[in-house]
């Protein structure tokens, strides 16, 4: 059990890590007027997305699930619940990047440079709600 958690631990700051940098490269693409630089983005984000945030966001709820599935009383708990909406919400930001890159991709103008660094910060305000969840546990 302590094995997958710490793997589960591992993960979650790979996806954080990764959602994280996603949304700036966001933030310097929607800022770059020159197309070479453009395309140079559209790798770093491609390799982002497809080699580090996926895999530790996908391997973060398979090890997730298997705790709960080892320890379903956390289910009846409500810090998990509130823990598991944040995680949800986790979950929409990553597939929202996947969005917007491929938006950025066809219209590298559809978005303005300040939205990306608003969306920058709906991670870690997410992963904020998880850690005092799972630490203070205030419900």
């Amino acid at each position: 059990m302590l094995w997958i958690k710490a793997l589960h631990v591992i993960m979650v700051i790979s996806w954080m890590a990764g959602l994280l940098y996603l949304y700036r490269l966001f933030v310097y693409h929607a800022m770059e007027t020159e197309q070479v630089v453009r395309e140079r983005l559209q790798v770093m984000e491609r390799r982002l997305i497809r080699g580090i945030a996926t895999p530790a966001g996908v391997l973060t709820l398979v090890t997730g699930i298997t705790m709960l599935v080892l320890n379903p009383g956390f289910l009846k708990l409500p810090w998990m619940h509130a823990k598991l909406t944040f995680v949800l919400g986790l979950l929409v930001s990553h597939v929202q990047g996947m969005y917007y890159r491929q938006r950025l991709i066809t219209e590298p103008n559809a978005y303005s440079h300040k939205k990306f660094r608003v969306l920058n910060e709906v991670p870690t305000l997410l992963m904020i709600g998880i850690v005092i969840m799972v630490i203070v546990r205030p419900f």
